[in-house]
C-alpha cells in the first residue's frame, strides 16, 4: 500500500471542508485529511505545539484566507519564514477572486490560489486542475 497524501485543510466552513473532502475522494486519490478551523491551529500544528505535538507535517496545505484569529495571509507569512515549513505546498482555496489578495498570496510564495466555485462539479474540477499542477511534486513517501 503506498502512503496516502496527507493534507492539512484550513477552513472554517464545515460544508466546504465536506465539499474538499468529497473533491479528493472524487479524484481517487488516495489521502488523508487533517483539519483546524482557524490561523491559530494551523500555526499549532505546523510548529507541532499544543495538542499537535503528535502531528506529521502535511505534504500539501489548503488555506482559506478569511479564518478567524490569525488570517490566511498570516499563516502563509508564518510558512514562508519558517525554513523547516517552506517546502509544503500552500494552495489558497478561498471565496475571494480580489486582486489584492492573490497577489499577495503569491507575493508570500503560496503555490496556487482557487476561488471557490459554488457548483459542486466546478469545485470538484478546480481542485482536480490544481492539485493535478502539484500531486507529481509531492512525494508522499518521503
Amino acid at each position: 500500500m503506498t502512503t496516502p497524501l496527507h493534507i492539512l485543510l484550513v477552513e472554517d466552513n464545515a460544508g466546504d471542508i465536506l465539499l474538499t473532502q468529497v473533491a479528493f475522494e472524487e479524484l481517487g486519490i488516495h489521502f488523508k485529511m487533517s483539519v483546524v478551523n482557524d490561523g491559530d491551529e494551523a500555526v499549532d500544528f505546523l510548529s507541532r505545539e499544543g495538542d499537535y505535538r503528535q502531528v506529521e507535517l502535511p505534504h500539501l496545505l489548503l488555506l482559506d484566507i478569511n479564518l478567524p484569529k490569525k488570517n490566511g495571509h498570516e499563516v502563509l507569512k508564518y510558512i514562508e519564514a519558517n525554513q523547516s515549513l517552506c517546502h509544503i505546498p500552500v494552495i489558497m482555496l478561498t471565496t475571494s477572486s480580489s486582486k489584492k489578495d492573490i497577489d499577495l498570496a503569491y507575493d508570500h510564495h503560496a503555490s496556487g490560489f482557487i476561488t471557490k466555485p459554488s457548483n459542486v462539479n466546478d469545485f470538484i474540477s478546480a481542485i482536480g486542475t490544481t492539485i493535478g499542477v502539484w500531486l507529481p511534486k509531492i512525494n508522499p513517501a518521503g
